[in-house]
Order: structure tokens, then C-alpha cells, then sequence
């Protein structure tokens, strides 16, 4: 059988499991909120354990915590970076708005930690949760694990995947193909074109949440309960964005209203917000793929993607586009992410937004989704796909509406002749053009010549 333990809070008495990090608040949370296995993410708890040592640096500073207990929340937050151990922060995201509980369960692991390490006995409240409320910790943990895995997983992945676009253009640079409108033939233009278009989005999409990140450098730490810094000593907010920057390199400072950073989470439904925009850009990408790949000899078959797995459980030898698949789902769970974290935003009232823990699982959710799903687009469809040239070739020169060059000379009417006479008759367009025009064939030839029409203007 389990063995247990007995803790206190000002509830009274509870049972813990015994060899759990964790105490009295933490285990009635893990009781009362039992919605899902929905867990904080590690880049959240991490950015907790910075928080509370940065906390503890700055309380020694201010005389509110002797050297010794300082030093024993430094050292136990920085086992908990170091040895991060999910079975101590087992509270559901389902919790109360303010995130207390999870706030909690990292000041009684703490706690925990100290006592092992030193025998000292802190209090989570009164010595781990010192100058700070739950309701300036959570939203200073959003900031602070979005900001890591930003820099550390998306705008890498993002540069990664604009890189391996910007090579691919230049390995096809001399392929000429059929454009598309409506995902119909229209007139030519160059692959490299078509591919440095995808860089260009990731490009752009990256410079706006490169925009965003400064705001995310913003953390209302010292706020305490409703943004007034009711019992944080005077001075608290500042010394502890020096520590923390110190401890992370990011440049971190107070924001010009705590009042406001604690009441409304705008900075992160604007991270949202592109995160989303980028996963459309991804989607478009995968999309593009997918139709170029298709086939092999019943669709428009372009492009062959890098053969992964077998396609089929049934049809022997069926290969399927299985990464720009997985991108697109990966896409909807952001767009239904960035739904839920815009519902969530909106939960702000008067002095605390009240869906704090939801916000930061999602939004830290979608941007591993995201970084991930850019480098599998970049190194598992784009860089090795192949392309059938013949195939290319082939449809181009049957295409009618190369006619378009003509417009110019004989006017949309005559030229739409043309093609239509082409289309029902299934012959090449120079050649029902040298019948219907009074042009010259070299000329049409070289008016029509698809490598002269797709080159740009």
C-alpha cells in the first residue's frame, strides 16, 4: 500500500504521499482539480525556479531574508533547473484562474528541497513566497518561459526554415513552371520564385514576433496581489529584474503599470496572435506540398517529397505526404490554441486576469508546435524533395494560356479565341496561333516563350 503522510495548512489537516516534494496546498489541489492529465509545462515550472531565486536574491538585498536562507532558495531553485522531476508539480492546468496552486506547489517543493539540503525549515508562504503574490508570479512566469522558448526553440526554427527555402530556390533556379490561380493553370513562372515566396513569409512572420519580444521583457514581479506591491518592500521590482537578468541575459524590467500587466495578458494574445499568422504561413507551405506532390501520375506530381513510410495499410507501395500532414494538423491545434488563449485574455477583471494557467499551457504549447513543425517542414519535405522536370515541361507547353503574351498585340478577345480553339482541339497554342494570327512563328515563339514570360518585371 501507498504510504502517507500528515501535513498542515490553515484548512487543517490532509494526507501526502511520503515521498512527495510537495505539500499540504498542493495536494488539496491535486484532489479538487481532476478535469484532465494536463500538466504545467517544464519551460513554466523552470521559469517558476528563476523567479523564486531571483525573488530570494532581492529579499536578502533588502534584509527581508538572512544570507543563509537566501543562498538555501537559490540553491534548491537551481536543483529544481538542473533535475526537473514532473512527479513534484502534479497540479492539473484546470486550476483556479490565479495559478495560486501551481505558485503553491513550486513554494512547498522548495521548501522541501531546503529542508533536505540543509535541514533548514522555510516557510513556502512567509519565506519561499516572500514579497510576492501568486498574482504577479504566474504572469511573470508566461513572460519569462514564452521569452526561452522563443529564443530558443522558435526564432531559430523560423531561421532554419527561411535558410533551407532560400537554398531550395536557388537548386531550382532554372526550372520554369505552370503558375497556379485557383488551382488553375496560369501563366509561368519560375520555381525559385514560387519557393523564395514561402521564405519571404517566414521571414516577415519572424520579424513580427521579433517585434513582440521586447514587450515580453516586461514583468510585473513586485506587483503582488493587485499590481500596488502591497507587502514588497520598497525597491523590490527593480533589484529583482537586476537579478533575474543577470541569472537569464535577458534585459528585463518593470512595466509602466503593474496594475495593468497583472489585470490583462494583451502581450501574450499578441503573441498568439502571430504565432497563429506564422502557422498559416507554414500552412500554406505544407498545402502547396502536398498539391505539388501529388499524384504520382494522377495528379499534378511536380515534385516528388522524401519517401518516409509506407502510405498505406492496404495499397501496397502508396507514399503519402505524411510531414506537410502532421504540419497541418499542428496548425489547427495553434489556431484553436490562439482561440482559447483570446477567450482567456478576456478573462481580465478589474485587478487579475482569472485563466492565467491556460494561457501559459497553450501558448507555450504553440510555440513548440510551431518551432517544430517549421524544422520538420524544412528538413523533412523542403530540402529533399526532387523535381520532375519532364513532367513540368511537358504541362507547360500545353498550356493555353500562355496566350496571355498576346494580349498586348491582338487584344483579350482574339487571344481568348485562341485558346479556347486550343483547349477544345488539344493541339499546341503556337501552333492554332500561327493559324489565327497573321504573326510571324518566331515571333510567336518568342513572345510565348514561357522562360521570357516568367521572368520578372
Amino acid at each position: 500500500m501507498k504510504a502517507y503522510r500528515t501535513e498542515k495548512d490553515t484548512l487543517g489537516e490532509i494526507r501526502v504521499p511520503e515521498k512527495a516534494l510537495y505539500g499540504a496546498q498542493t495536494q488539496r489541489a491535486v484532489e479538487n482539480f481532476t478535469l484532465s492529465d494536463l500538466r504545467m509545462p517544464k519551460s513554466f515550472i523552470i521559469a517558476l525556479a528563476q523567479i523564486k531565486s531571483a525573488a530570494a536574491q532581492t529579499n536578502a538585498e533588502l534584509g527581508m531574508l538572512n544570507t543563509a536562507q537566501a543562498n538555501a532558495i537559490i540553491s534548491a531553485a537551481q536543483q529544481i533547473q538542473s533535475h526537473y522531476e514532473s512527479d513534484a508539480f502534479p497540479v492539473d492546468v484546470f486550476q483556479t484562474g490565479s495559478g495560486t496552486s501551481t505558485n503553491m506547489n513550486i513554494n512547498e517543493v522548495l521548501a522541501s528541497l531546503v529542508k533536505q539540503q540543509t535541514g533548514m525549515e522555510l516557510h513556502p508562504n512567509d519565506h519561499i513566497n516572500l514579497s510576492q503574490s501568486s498574482n504577479d508570479v504566474i504572469p511573470t512566469a508566461i513572460h519569462l518561459s514564452a521569452l526561452h522558448q522563443l529564443d530558443t526553440q522558435l526564432l531559430p526554427a523560423l531561421q532554419h526554415l527561411h535558410t533551407c527555402c532560400t537554398r531550395k530556390a536557388a537548386e531550382v533556379s532554372e526550372v520554369i513552371k505552370t503558375g497556379r490561380t485557383h488551382l488553375m493553370d496560369a501563366v509561368p513562372m519560375r520555381m525559385e520564385d514560387e519557393i523564395m515566396a514561402w521564405g519571404v513569409q517566414i521571414k516577415q512572420a519572424k520579424k513580427r514576433i521579433e517585434f513582440i519580444r521586447p514587450e515580453l521583457m516586461k514583468l510585473p514581479q513586485g506587483g503582488t496581489a493587485i499590481g500596488s506591491g502591497l507587502n514588497a518592500p520598497k525597491g523590490f521590482s527593480r533589484r529583482f529584474c537586476t537579478h533575474l537578468s543577470n541569472m537569464t541575459t535577458y534585459h528585463v524590467s518593470s512595466p509602466e503599470s503593474a496594475f495593468a500587466a497583472q489585470a490583462s495578458q494583451d502581450t501574450a494574445l499578441a503573441l498568439s496572435a502571430e504565432i497563429k499568422t506564422t502557422a498559416t504561413a507554414l500552412l500554406k507551405i505544407a498545402e502547396d506540398l502536398r498539391w505539388m506532390n501529388s499524384g504520382p501520375y494522377a495528379g499534378i506530381g511536380e515534385i516528388t517529397l522524401p519517401v518516409l513510410q509506407p502510405g498505406s495499410s492496404i495499397m501496397p507501395g502508396k507514399v503519402n505526404p505524411v510531414i506537410p500532414e502532421a504540419v497541418i494538423m499542428a496548425v489547427a491545434q495553434i489556431t484553436g490554441n490562439d482561440a482559447s488563449i483570446t477567450f482567456c485574455a478576456q478573462r481580465g477583471n478589474f485587478q487579475l486576469n482569472t485563466a492565467l494557467p491556460l494561457i501559459a499551457y497553450n501558448l507555450l504549447q504553440s510555440l513548440q508546435l510551431l518551432a517544430n513543425a517549421a524544422t520538420s517542414l524544412a528538413d523533412k519535405a523542403i530540402a529533399g524533395f526532387t523535381v520532375n522536370e519532364q513532367r513540368i515541361h511537358d504541362a507547360l507547353l500545353k498550356n493555353p494560356i500562355l496566350v496571355t503574351a498576346l494580349n498586348p498585340l491582338i487584344g483579350y478577345d482574339a487571344a481568348a479565341a485562341i485558346a479556347k480553339e486550343a483547349y477544345a482541339s488539344g493541339r499546341i497554342l503556337i501552333d492554332v496561333a500561327v493559324e489565327m494570327t497573321d504573326i510571324p512563328r518566331e515571333q510567336l515563339e518568342e513572345l510565348m516563350n514561357p522562360a521570357h514570360m516568367a521572368q520578372p518585371y
